[in-house]
């Protein structure tokens, strides 16, 4: 029986080639049907052999199998473990990284822009500055080998169905880059939770999340006054629009429009260099409240209003779009819908079928429980074996209180050197040296231009070129007061994103195991009806049948520990879940 198959469409997209492959990915037999009977074949080899299915991208085969009814048990998404390989450090120098670009190294032409914002944004703003090019682009990356054409051309072919030659070359190189990279073990375990939750991502679009648009029009009416007719604003952001109006003396001012409301309020008295609510928050002025609930509402009604839930619910079921690997560190995005934005004040409208509950678990204090297994530190490790882990800091007398250790440990992930967090510091650098040491080394390679690495092997991005010639001008003799300022400034900014990207990012592999350890427990619970239906970061939703929600919420907890000890062993770092089973998304 295969080890693993190849699925190829041809250039017209009228047939589909199954290649049997061995454990060595060596071609052992191929079989070739009409497009109308791929679905089946795949179906019919499934249940024989559950072989891995090797395909060019998950989002193109996955939803004509779902919607047949057919779920396979694992794959290898060539173009997401692609985007791996090509930078990964571990596998720095493999065929795969120095060749040049092509059909992999390019979006396909039809991926739209995440809508999650991405840690990298703030430093390609330093990098436009710095360099003309915008940003370095990654390193030269390996075309699909066999294949020619620029990566416009080469994007095209990937589009229409590339050759099972060039595929099977693209997975030979893979195969081999993690063969001979630093840490293969690892890599291997990042490509296969990668791929797992490219699964995970299409099933939870055809599954989707129960939504009731009948409870979601009652909340937002509740919030904002009923649905205009003909358009124009609800009743209540009309009412907080003239009382704004009012505050400010300005009859005919758009609060939707910043230089209309800056310009307000600045007859006010006021200068603010914008209208966040950081800011007007600070002002001393009667208008405050009720501006900062506009603006509230305003976003609400834009981001998840009437037009969201015509465009986004159907059939009882809210199915985004969501995009595997679209953050810089690994973690998910999404292309439209707002997914990983779902506000609180509606979540009651995500709500269980009859008969069925919600299973809602959220890893808590995942990212400093990360830290102290990436680092090895033992004090913190007994501090995550709390189910606060920021209580238990305060408990061990690290500092005086819960609030105190939170902003102290968040402060060291995210590279905080005012306020609370940089006083706080000091104690947790004695009390915790190796936690402390991991996130300032990542800190100080990302100052001086350098990648850094996930626990598995994720890279980040290299400084672009502009910096790096800044970084070395700085350090010469005579250079410039203010050049010298500026550039260890953005030095600096670079180092946050570093010491942020190694724990976020680990983070978010201890997640895809997570997945895919709950994904493949699910199967054997019941007739298999219990399903994933939303993924936030840290936090799951199953909707299971209402006899299974037990036994569903057990499986949720123990994948949560073979996730941990997928990444890291027998180390002794507890991963707490707040976990509850409910009718509505709104009362876990």
């Amino acid at each position: 029986m295969p080890a693993s198959v190849l699925l190829t469409r041809d250039a017209s997209a009228r047939t589909v080639t199954l290649t049997s492959l061995d454990a060595d990915a060596r071609p052992t037999g191929a079989r070739t049907v009409g497009v109308d009977a791929w679905v089946d074949a795949v179906a019919a080899a499934e249940a024989e052999s559950r072989p891995r299915w090797v395909w060019d991208d998950t989002r193109r085969w996955a939803p004509d199998l779902l919607r047949a009814g057919v779920r396979v048990e694992r794959c290898h998404d060539l173009r997401l473990c692609h985007a791996i390989l090509r930078h990964a450090s571990a596998a720095a120098g493999s065929s795969l990284q120095t060749a040049p670009p092509g059909p992999f190294d390019v979006p396909p032409p039809d991926e739209p822009p995440p809508h999650e914002p991405d840690l990298l944004d703030a430093l390609r703003e330093l990098d436009e500055q710095d360099d003309a090019r915008a940003a370095t682009p990654p390193p030269a990356s390996a075309p699909t080998p066999g294949t020619a054409g620029t990566p416009d051309e080469a994007s095209a072919e990937a589009s229409t169905g590339a050759s099972a030659a060039a595929l099977l070359a693209e997975l030979h190189a893979q195969l081999a880059a993690v063969a001979g990279s630093s840490a293969p073990g690892r890599l291997r375990l990042l490509l296969a939770a990668e791929s797992g939750g490219a699964l995970v991502a299409a099933e939870m679009q055809h599954d989707g999340l129960p939504w009731d648009p009948v409870r979601h029009d009652a909340l937002l009416t509740a919030l904002v006054g009923p649905r205009p007719v003909g358009g124009g604003r609800p009743r209540r952001l009309e009412e907080l629009a003239a009382t704004v109006r009012t505050l400010l003396d300005d009859p005919r001012l758009n609060p939707d429009s910043q230089p209309h409301l800056l310009a307000s309020l600045r007859r006010q008295g006021f200068s603010l260099a914008s209208t966040s609510k950081w800011e007007v928050r600070e002002l001393d002025h009667p208008v405050v409240e009720p501006l900062l609930e506009y603006k509230r509402l305003s976003r609400l009604l834009s981001a998840n209003g009437w037009a969201w839930l015509d465009a986004w619910v159907h059939d009882g079921r809210f199915r985004p779009t969501y995009v595997v690997g679209g953050v810089v560190t690994g973690r998910w995005a999404t292309d439209g819908g707002g997914a990983l934005q779902l506000p609180v004040s509606l979540r009651a409208a995500a709500h269980a079928d009859p008969g069925w509950r919600l299973v809602v678990a959220d890893a808590a204090q995942l990212e400093p429980r990360v830290l102290a297994a990436m680092s090895g530190d033992r004090a913190m490790s007994d501090a995550a074996r709390a189910s606060d882990l920021y209580q238990g800091i305060a408990d061990a007398g690290i500092v005086a209180t819960r609030t105190d250790a939170k902003y102290a440990l968040l402060g060291a992930i995210y590279g905080a050197t005012t306020g609370a967090s940089a006083m706080l510091m000091p104690r947790l650098t004695r009390a915790y040296p190796q936690a402390v040491a991991l996130v300032e080394d990542a800190a100080r390679a990302g100052e001086r231009g350098e990648m850094v690495s996930t626990w598995l092997g994720r890279t980040s991005p290299p400084a672009s070129a502009g910096f790096l010639d800044r970084l070395g001008a700085a350090g010469a003799e005579g250079a410039d007061v203010e050049d010298v300022r500026d550039v260890r400034r953005r030095a600096r900014d670079r180092g946050r994103f570093t010491r942020n990207f190694v724990v976020q990012g680990t983070a978010a592999e201890w997640a895809l195991c997570w997945l895919a350890a709950l994904r493949r427990r699910l199967r054997g619970i019941g007739d298999g009806r219990a399903h994933l239906a939303y993924f936030l970061h840290d936090e799951v939703v199953v909707h299971s049948p209402a006899q299974d929600a037990a036994q569903v919420a057990d499986a949720v907890r123990a994948a949560a520990d073979e996730a941990g000890r997928l990444l890291f062993g027998d180390y002794p770092v507890e991963f707490a879940l707040d976990l509850s089973v409910v009718e509505s998304y709104a009362d876990a």
